[in-house]
């Protein structure tokens, strides 16, 4: 296969084999959770602004505890980093703009050219920073899996594939590029994540949303701190 048919063969079946597989495992996940039910509480609420909790459980704990700010532990502050880089470099970055126009019409201003540069320096070294620590650390390293580790290769492969490919034109998904092969291998490492997303730990990007507004829901039902 050519570099230009493999880009064909990635921007086409291979990219709505894997939304399928995105959308379809990500229903079912949240489908299997909402099968498993909950016991019924029998004891008097607390409060009964449990929209309220989910939100604070949610947001509240996007933020480090106080116990731990100065802990010397850099695992916390590290997250930040990476999961920050991540969020400016696939929300911001004009070219993955447009592919999700061209996927669904909708679009909104880009961040600036330098602003992405800046971002994936500290990302890389973040992710990198993450697997030192998880490999150096005998509780982690006992505690890690296949999981683990393939969900940190599927997220450093599109950082770096993505790298490749940066000095192609922005308009890189109505147009040719002017080297295809980095682009394709791009967007085939993004659609190896795209399948592995809803079945693997990488899966908390859609799930951390319902499982702390659930804790935080019945923390407030029970009048527990967050």
């Amino acid at each position: 296969m050519t570099s230009v048919g493999l880009l064909e063969f990635a921007r086409g079946p291979a990219l709505w084999f894997s939304l399928g597989v995105l959308i379809a495992g990500s229903l079912w996940r949240v489908f299997a959770i909402w099968r498993l039910g909950a016991r019924v509480d029998l004891s008097e609420p607390r409060s009964t602004h449990l929209a309220a909790g989910a939100l604070r459980g949610i947001f509240a704990r996007m933020l480090i505890r106080k116990d731990f700010r100065n802990s010397r532990n850099l695992g916390s502050f590290n997250a930040y980093l990476y999961h920050i880089g991540l969020a400016f470099i696939v929300f911001g970055y004009l070219p993955h703009i447009r592919f999700v126009e061209r996927l669904t019409g909708i679009a909104w201003p880009a961040l600036p050219g330098w602003l992405m540069y800046v971002a994936v320096g500290p990302t890389v070294v973040g992710l990198l920073i993450a697997l030192l620590e998880r490999l150096s650390d005998p509780v982690r390293r006992l505690l890690s899996g296949f999981d683990d580790y393939f969900s940190w290769l599927v997220t450093f492969l599109p950082l770096l594939t993505g790298m490749a490919a940066v000095n192609q034109s922005p308009a890189l998904e109505s147009a040719a590029p002017l080297y295809p092969l980095p682009v394709a291998i791009h967007l085939l490492s993004v659609e190896l994540m795209f399948l592995w997303l809803p079945f693997g730990k990488l899966g908390h990007a859609f799930l951390v949303f319902f499982s702390r507004g659930i804790t935080g829901a019945a923390l407030q039902r029970k009048g527990a701190a967050i």
